[in-house]
């Protein structure tokens, strides 16, 4: 089994790991763009659409069994270009943010998205089939993905403390929109805790994204499995080593402890 995830950056890890956990035998491919061509998320829909293209083309020229589009931005602007280019012979998986079960804390809720992102069309959608009925706060996040991609740590503190400033104080969930995000999870929460309150639920798409990859298949959960997958980075078409940025965050760690593939 072979599972390919695509992204303009180091967003896809959080869905990678995740799938690295309920199918250790799967193998990985890592498709991501060129550095001078990221990141996405302050492009036109037609550039994100064209590099996503390119992107997934790399990808599947592996022949994986499915390919998950790991990031919310190319989700946004180019899910209907890339599910009619390759399916039905590739199941194509989206990221859609996790709207729908952050209510269920009864809210209020903010998401965190890049620019473009917030108050799209699509995430307007979104709140309005899912969350009618809680109170919702769009909150950009310039630069955060950026400094993620970038492991920029003085950078991200200042993103995040940037973005926590615009988050209501009584909060009670926060939305994980963009899949950088996920890497500095826990940062995030630590910003938006208030003292004498609850802590913020965060809800993040990697998870259900790898769960509907293997469903999509037909393949279930084993993560009992012996670890015999490898793992295969592509950025701008060509096979490299896993950049070393990957390796700040816990998720490249987990990919970066798989024999690569060249």
């Amino acid at each position: 089994m072979k599972i390919a995830l695509m992204d303009s950056g180091l967003g896809l890890l959080a869905a990678a790991a995740a799938v690295r956990r309920l199918r250790p035998d799967a193998d990985l491919v890592l498709s991501s763009d060129a550095p001078e061509h990221t990141p996405w998320g302050p492009r036109t829909p037609e550039y994100v659409t064209a590099h996503a293209l390119d992107v997934a083309r790399a990808a599947a020229a592996h022949r994986p069994d499915a390919l998950i589009v790991a990031c919310n931005t190319a989700s946004v602007h180019a899910l209907p270009a890339l599910r009619a280019a390759f399916e039905p012979a590739l199941p194509v998986i989206g990221t859609v943010p996790a709207i729908k079960p952050s209510v269920a804390v009864g809210g209020p809720v903010a998401i965190w998205a890049t620019p473009a992102t917030t108050g799209s069309p699509y995430q307007r959608r979104l709140i309005a089939e899912f969350a009618r009925a809680v109170d919702v706060t769009e909150v950009p996040c310039p630069g955060l993905a950026d400094a993620v991609q970038n492991a920029d740590e003085t950078a991200i503190d200042r993103a995040v403390a940037a973005a926590a400033a615009r988050t209501p104080h009584d909060v009670r969930a926060v939305v994980l929109g963009c899949t950088h995000y996920e890497l500095v999870a826990e940062r995030i929460r630590a910003a938006v805790g208030r003292p004498g309150l609850p802590p913020v639920a965060l809800y993040g798409s990697a998870g259900a994204v790898a769960a509907q990859a293997l469903r999509r298949i037909g393949a279930e959960p084993a993560p009992s499995a012996e670890s015999t997958g490898a793992v295969r980075v592509l950025v701008g078409g060509r096979a490299v080593e896993l950049p070393g940025a990957a390796l700040a965050y816990p998720e490249g760690l987990l990919l970066g402890s798989v024999s690569p593939v060249r």
